[in-house]
């Protein structure tokens, strides 16, 4: 026992004991429910929000020209604050992308990066114990221990990037991939105007997304749009969107079955 407590406080089995408790600490957190173990970058059955679908629990008002919020109303899920600006959310889009791209060229993507970081920590601190322990059975001191001890980190790194790679293959059937939210999945449906009427500067309307929660989003009408009045409860149709102002382009909706039709119903034409 007292060989093996020797090892894994001996360079270098020490570097990824270091790690590998960092590793042990954040899975006790996942368990008691205080950390998300998909990490960002990955969307999941879960599903990542992190294309302006903002706010929690209820539609909430707009303040800008964005999409004010995305209430989930069905969902357990904490939405993501996003403050009417794609500012926050591009910059995250882009370190995720970094990150999935880093990733992919070494060929461990597919799975969540901290289940790909957990194996990488845990494998290198394993092979690293190996060595050290065939090292000092070997009976090797000095700048010889110094070089294989050397030697010994970067064969463990390899190793564990081997070893990961091959069990990243069947586990990502267990994390499969799913297209976070966007704006666009609004256009082409109807939605209830909130505000007093729609003119080509202001509006506000509620729509329902596919996965059935509902949104306060900015909406805007041509000033050439001839078409019946947009006020206050009256149905539209959501049908083009500008990512520049952040908004979409509305027009009139009239069901000609039976009325109205219920917030996110789609147009037939």
């Amino acid at each position: 026992m007292g060989e093996f407590v020797d090892v894994c406080l001996g360079f270098p089995t020490v570097l990824f004991g270091g790690a590998l408790v960092v590793v042990v600490g954040f899975w006790g957190l996942v368990l008691v429910g205080a950390a998300d173990s998909h990490g960002p970058g990955h969307h999941g059955a879960d599903g990542g929000h992190s294309m302006g679908h903002g706010g929690s629990h209820g539609a909430a008002p707009a303040s800008g020209d964005g999409l004010a919020g995305h209430g989930h109303t069905g969902h357990g899920h904490t939405g993501h604050g996003h403050d009417g600006g794609a500012h926050d959310g591009a910059h995250d889009d882009g370190d995720h992308s970094a990150d999935s791209g880093l990733l992919a060229a070494a060929g461990l993507d597919g799975v969540p990066v901290t289940v790909v970081f957990s194996l990488l920590i845990a494998l290198g601190w394993f092979l690293s114990l190996a060595g050290s322990a065939a090292l000092n059975g070997a009976g090797l001191h000095g700048p010889g221990r110094a070089v294989a001890d050397v030697a010994l980190i970067a064969a463990a790194l390899v190793g564990a990037w081997l070893l990961t790679w091959v069990l990243v293959r069947p586990l990502r059937r267990l994390f499969p991939y799913e297209l976070p939210p966007s704006r666009a999945d609004f256009v082409g449906r109807i939605c209830v105007v909130r505000t007093g009427t729609v003119t080509s500067r202001f509006g506000q309307a509620e729509v329902t997304a596919p996965d059935g929660s509902t949104a306060i989003v900015q909406v805007r009408r041509p000033e050439e749009d001839t078409g019946g009045p947009l006020a206050a409860g009256s149905s539209a149709l959501l049908y083009d969107y500008d990512p520049q102002g952040e908004f979409f382009w509305a027009a009139p909706y009239e069901d000609p079955a039976a009325g109205p039709p219920p917030p996110g119903a789609r147009s037939l034409t």
